[in-house]
């Protein structure tokens, strides 16, 4: 950055940019316009599609002040960190415009609702690897989560992160080759990872004197990551942290484990083909963005605690058997806002008048859900609670499960009247974006204000009868009094007029124009003087007043948050109930065995978004001793991937308390759900097709145990026919013999229907089909047995694959099925004979080998 010597104004940039990280972007306030100079000027302009120019030969680019925030979310979105340098007094000649950073923003960090999604949360996350352990520590600073967790494998560790998905990673700068290769990874100062000054970081923060409180004081990995976040936030990115006001331990017993590749192939969250084909996309009714965020963090940790899922069941029971109070308590959520992040953003100094009064509002609703809850508390006290509810599972107490939930729900919602009575009454009716231009606070709130706006009112009205006065005075009837910032009131006469008037001796010439000429009188400054005193005056003394509010809002951060949980707990399980009402879903009975019996079972995605035909349910059932593996065969596109993921949705619903699509389901709880479908390769990592399909697997077989629920489709198809059946053979052995899990077992090797002659827990079924003259009619059920062929040809030609090739293919199956299978070939083990090209059917086109 050498040249000529620098001015005092670039004196102070180069003197802020030098506190700065050089991979930070600072956006420097003059007057109207962020400027960036220099290296950044040359970085930011490409990706802001912006002129780069040079001012003294110093590179620079700038962006207009009022439309900063669209230029900031391209920067951010290119991964990029961004300071905002703003002005912190006022211009005056001969003195430089005093500057400070505000804040830096980072993709983690965000807070700005415009650059947000509503319905995600917006997690910033670091890793720490101590010895065996590997630390987790996961902050949404928007909303004030902050959680910790540990895991004795990186497996684990890389699939929580797929859940989280945060926007921002940190890792230590000395375990870069462990981490840098993560999505979204940034290195940062190791010392900040270290337990020692991270625990007590941790601890100062909380105001605590030891972090057993929080349930991680011996989880040293975890509370490193944890430190480094809070290190990072506070003295890197200058964030205030005051609303981080506690600390959670995430711990994997309570949960079921899915790993990310049985996450993508379940489309839990997101899908290709859009949100409305994902899990979360039918079952998100949620009316505020509170709920939804929360209804998404059940989907990716479904829960393994019977108590809860009880509670939860409980509490949508007591919404169906009252669809009055569902209407009521749907539509007095459909009011509140987002509670969390608009509290977030106030605790932190940031947001306006807006956001108080979207606060007011919406707590304006509590106390009409509050009646709501006790309507419902109301009704469940009339019901016996001696006799459990039908669909109940019988380990439960009904006495003492019911009405739990209504009850917590209804001692955390808080509705704060004093506070929402005087937000309502300071805030103007619609209150500006900005916030030291005036219009925030209502007429009759502050006295003083009160007359301060009386006064400007009054002053300004009095220049407007100036101006009917001095036309009158001088005869010239298009003479106008103006204002602008640089001169302040004055009269302006056009030329024409001017050349033909004569002038009152009180006007005195103080700017010459092209087309007219403008001039001031002793009593026009005097009432300027106080017009515009008393405006500035107004618009200083609302933005105190809007700081006191906000400080009043601060005050009760405790509260509000608990309150705003309580909502999101609320709205996702309503938005349950609402699903369950509309879709007929039943009860599932839950309890803790390796069974699993499903009655008319329904896709819960396909059912809500199939089009072209009627969805067919299906029934399931596992049983430990006789039914625990299933052989599912049958042609393509018939429906097997549709079913086994079918049952995966059914359970994973049953164990984040929803009602599940089905007439009516037993399921015995699960650890872990496993999902191997589909074929990809990762040519990234050099991984083929094959590869990752025994990588998924082998996660399988390794982490699996008998609580397990594992759905697996066409194992041991990428590689030769012999490689792939033994391998398929030896999974499904293993499956059984060793791990004993319930498993969906999808395939075209049809010779696995043989190991039901020797496994007593392995049943066969297939999804039956018809044919037609010629034609593959897909019947979409399951039936017992097995499948006596895979119909391949003939989906083929549904495919539109050229009529010569489909019968040519024809023939060499007829020679191949000839050739290869004798009325005592089947055994019960992966056999066939070896058929070369010298045995296929002669043809008119050029003979290949197929088999070399």
């Amino acid at each position: 950055m050498s040249g000529p010597k620098l001015t005092p104004m670039m004196a102070q940039y180069q003197k802020m940019r030098r506190s700065l990280p050089d991979d930070v972007l600072l956006m420097y306030r003059l007057g109207d316009f962020y400027e960036m100079f220099f290296e950044d000027a040359q970085n930011a302009a490409p990706i802001l599609n912006v002129a780069l120019t040079r001012r003294n030969s110093i590179p620079m680019c700038g962006v207009p002040y009022h439309a900063a925030d669209a230029y900031i979310a391209k920067l951010v979105k290119a991964g990029k960190r961004v300071a905002i340098a703003e002005q912190t007094s006022e211009p005056s000649p001969g003195k430089i415009v005093e500057r400070e950073i505000a804040r830096i923003i980072s993709a983690g960090s965000i807070i700005e609702a415009h650059l947000l999604d509503d319905a995600r949360p917006n997690y910033l996350a670091a890793v720490y690897q101590m010895g065996k352990k590997w630390g987790l520590a996961c902050v949404d600073h928007t909303t004030g989560e902050f959680t910790v967790a540990e895991f004795t494998e990186r497996g684990p560790l890389d699939d929580e992160l797929a859940r989280l998905t945060p926007s921002e990673l940190l890792y230590s700068d000395e375990q870069i080759p462990a981490f840098g290769a993560l999505p979204a990874a940034q290195a940062y100062d190791a010392f900040a990872f270290l337990p020692d000054p991270a625990g007590q970081l941790l601890k100062d923060h909380f105001a605590v004197q030891s972090l057993h409180g929080f349930g991680c004081a011996e989880m040293h990995a975890a509370t490193g990551a944890a430190g480094a976040i809070l290190h990072y936030l506070i003295h890197q990115l200058r964030r205030p942290c005051e609303h981080l006001r506690s600390l959670k331990v995430r711990e994997d017993s309570h949960l079921v484990l899915i790993d990310a590749a049985s996450q993508a192939n379940l489309d839990l969250i997101d899908s290709r083909s859009g949100k409305k084909h994902t899990l979360l996309g039918v079952l998100d009714r949620t009316k505020t963005p509170m709920g939804a965020r929360l209804l998404r963090d059940w989907i990716l940790h479904p829960l393994r605690d019977l108590a809860q899922l009880l509670e939860r069941q409980n509490f949508i029971a007591d919404l169906l058997e009252q669809p009055f109070i569902l209407s009521k308590l749907r539509e007095s959520l459909q009011g509140i806002r987002d509670v969390e992040r608009t509290t977030a953003r106030l605790s932190q100094g940031a947001g306006n008048a807006r956001d108080l009064q979207a606060l007011a509002v919406s707590l304006s609703h509590i106390p009409e859900l509050k009646e709501d809850l006790a309507t419902l508390t109301r009704s469940g006290d009339l019901q016996s609670p001696a006799q459990p509810r039908p669909e109940q599972s019988s380990t439960e107490n009904p006495a003492t499960a019911h009405g739990s939930l209504l009850t917590d729900h209804s001692s955390n919602l808080n509705d704060h009247t004093d506070l929402t009575a005087q937000l309502t009454t300071a805030l103007a009716e619609e209150p500006p974006a900005t916030l030291k231009d005036g219009g925030l606070i209502a007429d009759g709130h502050n006295p003083e204000l009160d007359e301060l706006r009386s006064a400007t009112r009054d002053g300004k009205q009095w220049i407007s009868d100036l101006q009917a006065q001095e036309r009158q005075r001088t005869g010239i009837d298009t003479l106008k009094i103006k204002f602008n910032n640089v001169f302040g009131y004055f009269i302006e006469i056009s030329t024409a007029k001017l050349a033909t008037a004569t002038l009152p001796d009180d006007y005195t010439r103080k700017q010459t124009m092209a087309n007219a000429e403008r001039f001031i009188t002793p009593a026009l400054k005097e009432m300027e003087a106080k017009v515009l005193g008393s405006e500035e005056r107004a618009k200083k003394l609302e933005y105190e007043l809007f700081l006191e509010l906000r400080q009043q809002v601060c005050e009760h951060l405790d509260s509000l948050q608990q309150t705003a949980a309580a909502i999101a707990r609320l709205d996702a399980l309503g938005s349950l109930a609402e699903t369950a009402q509309t879709h007929r879903h039943c009860r599932p009975k839950l309890e803790a065995s390796r069974a699993i019996e499903i009655v008319n079972g329904r896709h819960p995605v396909l059912e809500q978004t199939l089009v072209d035909e009627k969805f067919v349910p299906n029934d399931t059932a596992f049983d430990p001793e006789d039914n625990l593996l299933q052989i599912l065969t049958g042609p393509n596109m018939a429906g097997k991937s549709t079913y086994i993921r079918q049952v995966a949705l059914i359970t994973l619903m049953a164990q984040i308390g929803a009602y599940v699509p089905a007439e009516s389901a037993t399921i015995g709880l699960v650890d872990r759900i496993f999902c191997r479908v589909g074929a990809s390769d990762d040519l990234s990592r050099g991984q083929s097709t094959f590869m990752v399909e025994m990588n998924e697997t082998a996660l399988i077989l390794n982490h699996a145990t008998e609580h397990s629920l594992v759905i697996l489709d066409e194992i041991g198809r990428g590689t030769a026919t012999f490689d792939g059946l033994s391998i398929a053979w030896a999974v499904a052995e293993h499956l059984h013999d060793e791990i004993k899990c319930r498993t969906l077992f999808a395939t075209h090797y049809h010779e696995l229907t043989d190991l039901s002659n020797t496994r007593p827990a392995v049943t066969n079924y297939n999804v039956a089909v018809r044919e037609w003259n010629e034609e593959i009619i897909f019947l979409r059920k399951i039936l017992p047995g097995a499948a006596d062929k895979s119909y391949g040809i003939q989906v083929a030609r549904l495919a539109g694959l050229p009529k010569p090739i489909i019968e040519r293919a024809k023939s060499i199956l007829s020679h191949l099925e000839l050739n290869s299978t004798k009325p005592d070939a089947k055994k019960r083990g992966p056999k066939a004979k070896n058929t070369r090209q010298n045995d296929m059917p002669e043809s008119n086109a050029p003979q290949l080998d197929l088999f070399d």
